[in-house]
């Protein structure tokens, strides 16, 4: 009996996932990051109350948390009841949020991202076009709860003069961010959302200076970088990029050239890490079975830390790591089910099931707070 318990401490020590690292100036405890999940239980833009336990239950001490989708200006709202960081209100309802992660040792990031033209004008002010690099339509698009249908305004096309505005916008949001606590943030550059509208040819029909060629359509995000660097320091910097999915009508003609030109160019700022999403995830919450692309050249020409996100189980991710293809790895609704998950992967314990169903209600404790940690024997 004994010999059996050391053989399966010794599997729970060798998992590369709970192996730790150093992130820039963060020691990392493990490499299971909590991948920011939009959760719209942030009535009228301000963070909540219940978000304190929501991601206090999911911190562990050296563990990377990655905060929910936070909107940078009252024009980068998209979505129902999704948080803000534009305002002094929202500054200051965030902070018990931080201080409650931070008082169980975890590091916690704060994604900021503008919506774009995945909008409509109810929530925008005065009601007015949501903003894009273009003026093409999104196709209404069936909700995730897989009934009701978002409608989307035609958006309007940011003029050139405009759009030092968007990248300050990044700037004080970070600033902002570091005001609440936070210890550092994502810039959100994926999944059909404003920069990535910018970045991919689908959608990207400009004249200008910020469309037309690969280094053109890179040109804002790698100006947010910039100005988010500069205002709050590269080392408290990451951004989130999927150069190979197709979200809200955004694909590229040649993902892989743009992923590794955003990736080559990164490096110029000595960002702290590249946040890509798996190009099997082509479609939110589908994994491609069969899937040629790969983010390795990525992986290999950035710098930094490389965080990998999309369809990962504890065997995908422990792999990842064994085999240097990422250095962390975002779970996101396994995490989402199962607040202990560290906990649960070391001791290889099943799993708590997801429901899709609850994901974005608006409930503060139903799909949010109330999913089973292990039970604990004294």
């Amino acid at each position: 009996m004994a010999e059996k318990v050391g053989e399966e401490k010794k599997q729970h020590e060798t998992l590369p996932l709970l192996t730790p690292y150093k992130m820039g100036n963060f020691q990392l405890s493990h490499r299971i990051v909590l991948a920011p999940l939009t959760r719209q239980r942030s009535y009228i833009n301000v963070p909540q109350p219940h978000a304190i336990l929501y991601y206090s239950q999911r911190t562990t001490n050296g563990g990377l948390l990655i905060a929910e989708a936070t909107g940078v200006s009252d024009t980068a709202q998209g979505y129902p009841d999704t948080p803000g960081i534009w305002t002094k209100e929202q500054v200051e309802a965030w902070k018990p949020i931080v201080d409650a992660v931070h008082a169980k040792g975890g590091i916690f990031f704060c994604q900021i991202w503008h919506c774009g033209r995945v909008s409509n004008s109810g929530f925008q002010p005065n009601g007015q076009q949501p903003v894009s690099s273009t003026d093409k339509a999104l196709t209404p698009q069936v909700r995730s709860n897989g009934t009701d249908v978002a409608p989307f305004t035609p958006p309007r096309r940011l003029r050139t003069d405009e759009i030092p505005q968007i990248i300050n916008d990044f700037r004080l949001a970070a600033r902002n961010a570091i005001e609440a606590g936070f210890d550092g943030v994502e810039i959100h550059g994926a999944h059909g959302y404003l920069i990535d509208q910018f970045l991919k040819d689908q959608v990207n029909d400009r004249t200008d200076q910020y469309g037309g060629s690969l280094e053109n359509r890179c040109r804002l995000a790698l100006e947010i970088v910039e100005a988010v660097s500069n205002e709050i320091g590269a080392d408290k910097v990451g951004i989130r990029l999927s150069p190979f999915a197709d979200y809200m009508e955004s694909g590229d003609s040649n993902p892989k050239a743009l992923g590794l030109y955003l990736a080559e160019s990164l490096n110029k700022f000595g960002v702290l890490y590249c946040h890509m999403v798996e190009p099997r995830m082509k479609t939110v919450g589908e994994k491609s079975p069969e899937c040629p692309h790969s983010l390795l050249p990525m992986r290999d020409a950035f710098n930094g830390t490389f965080l990998v996100a999309g369809g990962y189980d504890r065997e995908d991710g422990a792999n990842a790591i064994a085999e240097n293809r990422a250095d962390l790895v975002a779970y996101g609704r396994w995490f989402l089910a199962n607040p202990d998950l560290p906990k649960r992967f070391e001791i290889n314990a099943p799993l708590n099931k997801y429901n899709r169903e609850t994901f974005y209600i608006s409930d503060p404790v139903v799909g949010y707070t109330d999913y089973p940690f292990l039970e604990t024997t004294a």
